[in-house]
């Protein structure tokens, strides 16, 4: 899947799912713009982008700050010109409480990076593919889209359900510039988002859900891997998909149709 001299950009790209997609279009041929908080973690990736012979643009930024954003894309049109590629996988689980428990405050902080942060990445991201048209995938999950028993997952699951109508909006929006938007839901991917999950009391809200044994068809239980995200990110970015937009692509060895 050639994206020789395609500009990439990645947001969350520090680790996970965003590291291994940076990496993979990467070795695909693209250059890439690198986003997340942390710059330490960044650079680390930005050195892999530059060892597979490719350009890393670091740019350290809150995809929920609008001014922030701002910079962020007047830096790609002064490095690049433009855009054609966007990974709009920036997002945190938050907090996992029973409804009762959860603060508005939690409430508010996971709507603003996961909702936020997606609309404020690809406001910003259109203007430079409108010429030339392009690809955005967003990260959403099975998480608000098939599943619904995660116990206390009520604001993740919330911004992940508005991701998937946000994208196929803006596929339909956006086709007139040649600019396909698709949204990918993973399942259980080994990754560090889970460390940073905040949870509390969440037996309260626990529903009862039988599963068979092994809650990964195709893997026998085993999660996926963020490469096979990575993979599937690719495959969006290049002229393979260019027929395919709006689409909800679950990522997660059939796990989804257990519930």
């Amino acid at each position: 899947m050639d994206l020789n001299d395609k500009i990439a950009l990645v947001t969350g790209a520090g680790s996970g799912l965003g590291e291994a997609a940076a990496l993979a279009l990467a070795r695909a041929g693209a250059d890439i713009v690198l986003v997340s908080r942390t710059k330490e973690e960044l650079d680390e990736v930005a050195a892999k982008v530059k060892a597979l012979g490719r350009k890393a643009l670091v740019f350290p930024a809150d995809t929920a700050d609008e001014k922030a954003m701002e910079r962020l894309f007047a830096a790609v049109q002064s490095e690049f010109g433009r855009l054609d590629f966007v990974f709009a996988n920036a997002g945190v689980n938050g907090t996992w409480a029973p409804v009762d428990q959860l603060t508005p405050e939690e409430w508010d902080e996971t709507i603003r990076i996961n909702l936020r942060g997606t609309f404020l990445t690809i406001h910003f991201a259109v203007p430079l593919m409108k010429q030339a048209g392009g690809s955005i995938a967003i990260t959403s999950s099975i998480n608000g889209t098939r599943t619904f028993t995660t116990a206390g997952a009520s604001a993740y699951s919330t911004t992940k359900a508005g991701q998937l109508p946000f994208g196929q909006m803006l596929a339909l929006e956006l086709a007139q510039y040649r600019i396909r938007v698709n949204v990918i839901c993973p399942g259980a991917i080994e990754s560090e988002i889970d460390d940073n999950t905040e949870k509390r009391n969440t037996a309260d809200a626990k529903v009862p859900a039988k599963f068979p044994e092994g809650t990964v068809p195709l893997t026998g239980g085993v999660p996926g891997k963020s490469e096979d995200v990575a993979e599937l990110c690719v495959f969006l970015a290049s002229d393979r998909s260019k027929h395919i937009s709006g689409t909800p692509i679950w990522i997660d060895g059939a796990q989804s149709l257990l519930v």
